[in-house]
């Protein structure tokens, strides 16, 4: 859409609507005072009720951005080319590289890559022992069978009992004809129904929680807290392991909520950090089993097992109950490691070392299919382009003593068509302390136009710049209007975005821990996710402005006296 339609449509809204519509009002510093007189058109989206800003910002064209070299930000920004973004995307949208999919060669090789450039222009390893890389490791697992069978009875998993891939075994069959009951599991001095008991081999049944006396106070603790026999059920399977117990199985009264609150961990794969191995289980194979199961099995001694509870309750003493059954359980499972790395190099700040600004994009894309290569030149061969470039930028102003007040971190993230795996394991094991965080600004497909901006490629969508931070979302405003003057499009940072674009990209994993993010994209086109996202369809001039904005943006985040103000709340 082209300025004056643009326009005209605000005009449009405003007469008939009475208002336009915007969260927050737009507050620039004194010494930007003149940005006051900025035209801010806020195109609303269906909705009235969104939370966050989501229309149009416009430059004001009867201001002139700040070109002249004496301003550090502009020197540096301007060391940003189209030429160079060329090469560097040419080859990393090669086909040598093969769609550098996370875990193959090519994305070994773009990691290779981004990392020479990174030690060639002066930046340090954000790495263990100065390296530039961060090994990330993940493990999948799913079922592919498991039932129970109490006399012949078949219980099915997520309706009668729930087993967590993770945290069993891969295979696993076990028969019995006598499953004990075994109180609470604990082994505790002051209570233990392990207590003259061999239970190697064997498959026992415990309820959750430890023993109350009728005054509410706990047997363990002698007060009415917990202890961690209550708080952490490793804490009764680590001894189930240690004692040799074949399979655990824990009574639980709502299998319909447990499954609700793990869905995602029963449903399709689940998804742990790091390369797991069997051998280094240290909790029982257990499951928790429903009331259904828990009758078939314990059958004309269920009336005892309501009395040893009791008894335990009462007097502080446990009191197993053998159950004579035909109890059969298999597990079986497949699992499936993803090794590959992060890209993380960073510059340090002159002033306020320890506060970091992450400058982030992911490096992988989708691979071959046979001999068809997805190349992903615009997804994310131009946002990993874009963070090379500014990371030279700093470095560069670094060489000439102007170092940024805070430090930098550049990193380029694998994993992220697979599910966003490289930030997750960022952001659950960082390389710089998260409270330390002062922004993540993620790059995630800056090289296109898309078909809105057909007559206008002066553009660029913005998302959540205004969900954790006002200061964050201003000084984008403030930067764009003194420096580069593109069209600012929050459409896509409306709370009621059917494509909820705000949590499909790296940034996403940073919000989640309440650190101010923004994200910038071109929004899609044809070639989104095809072999045909290749560089000749790039438009580089659009990159180089995006890139300078960009740069800008974290030039002053790394540099304003106060660290941005986090105001807003975690989703």
């Amino acid at each position: 859409m082209r300025e004056a339609d643009i326009n005209a449509e605000s005009t449009r809204l405003a007469t008939a609507r009475g208002q336009i519509y915007s969260r927050k009002k737009l507050i620039f510093s004194m010494k930007h005072i003149n940005i006051l007189s900025t035209v801010v058109c806020l195109l609303l989206t269906s909705s009235m009720s969104a939370q966050y800003i989501s229309g149009v910002s416009i430059p004001d064209s009867t201001t002139t951005v700040i070109t002249d070299e004496s301003d550090i930000s502009v020197a540096l920004a301007n060391t940003i080319t189209a030429e160079d973004m060329r090469n560097h995307l040419t080859i990393l949208a090669s086909d040598e590289y093969e769609g550098r999919e996370t875990g193959n060669p090519g994305n070994d090789k773009a990691a290779e890559y981004i990392t020479n450039h990174m030690k060639s222009v002066g930046l340090k390893g954000a790495g263990l022992e100065g390296s530039f890389t961060q090994p990330v490791g993940f493990t999948f697992s799913k079922w592919v069978d498991t039932d129970i069978f109490v006399d012949k009875v078949r219980f099915k998993h997520l309706w009668d009992y729930i087993a967590f891939p993770s945290r069993n075994v891969s295979t696993l069959i076990t028969k019995t004809d006598k499953v004990l009951y075994l109180g609470y599991g604990i082994d505790d001095p002051k209570y233990s129904d392990y207590e003259d008991n061999d239970v190697a081999g064997k498959v026992i049944m415990i309820h959750k929680g430890e023993p109350y006396n009728k005054d509410s106070i706990s047997w363990i603790t002698g007060t009415e807290n917990p202890s961690e026999w209550t708080t952490d059920i490793n804490t009764k399977l680590e001894t189930a392991k240690k004692k040799g117990v074949a399979l655990v199985l824990i009574i639980e009264d709502d299998i319909k909520g447990m499954l609700a609150s793990n869905r995602r961990g029963l449903i399709g794969y689940t998804t742990e950090l790091g390369v797991k191995r069997e051998e280094d289980l240290t909790i029982a194979n257990h499951a928790y089993i429903s009331t259904n199961v828990v009758k078939a099995i314990a059958g004309k001694k269920a009336k005892k097992m309501i009395k040893s509870r009791k008894r335990s309750d009462k007097k502080g003493k446990a009191c197993d109950v053998p159950m004579k059954t035909d109890f059969i359980m298999n597990m079986s499972k497949e699992v499936k490691t993803l090794e590959s790395q992060n890209v993380a190099a960073f510059i340090e700040g002159s002033e306020k070392p320890d506060e970091v600004v992450v400058v982030s994009a992911h490096y992988d894309h989708l691979g071959k299919r046979g001999e068809e290569i997805y190349n992903g030149a615009d997804d994310n061969g131009s946002g990993t382009t874009t963070v090379m470039e500014i990371a030279e930028a700093f470095s560069m102003g670094s060489s000439k003593g102007q170092a940024p007040k805070r430090s930098v971190l550049f990193l380029l993230l694998t994993g992220e068509e697979k599910g966003l795996l490289g930030s997750a394991y960022y952001s659950e094991t960082p390389l710089f302390p998260l409270e330390n965080t002062v922004a993540d600004v993620n790059v995630d497909m800056v090289g296109r136009v898309d078909k809105k901006y057909e007559e206008n490629p002066h553009y660029i969508y913005v998302i959540g710049s205004d969900r954790l931070s006002t200061d964050l979302h201003n000084i984008n405003e403030e930067m764009n209007n003194t420096y580069t003057k593109l069209t600012l499009d929050y459409k896509y940072n409306s709370e009621d975005d059917p494509n909820r674009y705000y949590y499909r990209s790296d940034h996403y994993n940073f919000a989640k821990k309440g650190i101010p993010s923004i994200f910038f994209f071109n929004g899609t086109h044809d070639d989104y996710h095809q072999t045909t996202d290749t560089v000749e369809k790039i438009n580089f001039e659009k990159m180089e402005q995006v890139g300078r904005h960009i740069f800008h943006l974290a030039w002053e985040l790394a540099n304003r006296d106060e660290r941005i103000v986090v105001d807003g709340e975690v989703e």
